[in-house]
């Protein structure tokens, strides 16, 4: 979804650089911008909530991670699924989100190791 609203975003740069004048008047320009608007702010932000809802049910299926932190993905996933368009930190809690799993398993990996002796 984030390839297709840059692909959109693009478009209306391109079109705007070959003839500035009187873009911003056309019925084309607003329904440009209005699509890459629901592409990025909406559509991702709802498939990044549905990847948390994923990620948390293999989380607590496998237990690669802690259950809080899969407990933390469902908990955050749910406004970003139903609440895209209302919340504006919605971009922001999917990428702590992601580096929170990345660094809780980033330090698991160096305890274990760190405890093995080669």
């Amino acid at each position: 979804m984030l390839f297709v609203g840059a692909a959109a975003l693009g478009a209306i740069i391109t079109v705007h650089g070959s003839g500035p004048q009187g873009l911003t008047h056309q019925t084309t320009f607003a329904f440009a911008r209005a699509l890459t608007s629901d592409i990025v702010n909406i559509y991702a932000v709802k498939m990044a909530a549905v990847f948390m809802i994923v990620t948390s049910t293999l989380a607590l299926r496998t237990g690669f991670t802690s259950r809080w932190l899969a407990f933390l993905g469902y908990g955050l996933s749910l406004p970003l699924l139903f609440g895209s368009r209302v919340l504006d930190w919605g971009f922001v809690v999917f990428p702590v989100w992601v580096l929170l799993i990345s660094l809780y398993i980033l330090v698991d990996n160096l305890r274990r190791s760190s405890g093995v002796a080669p």
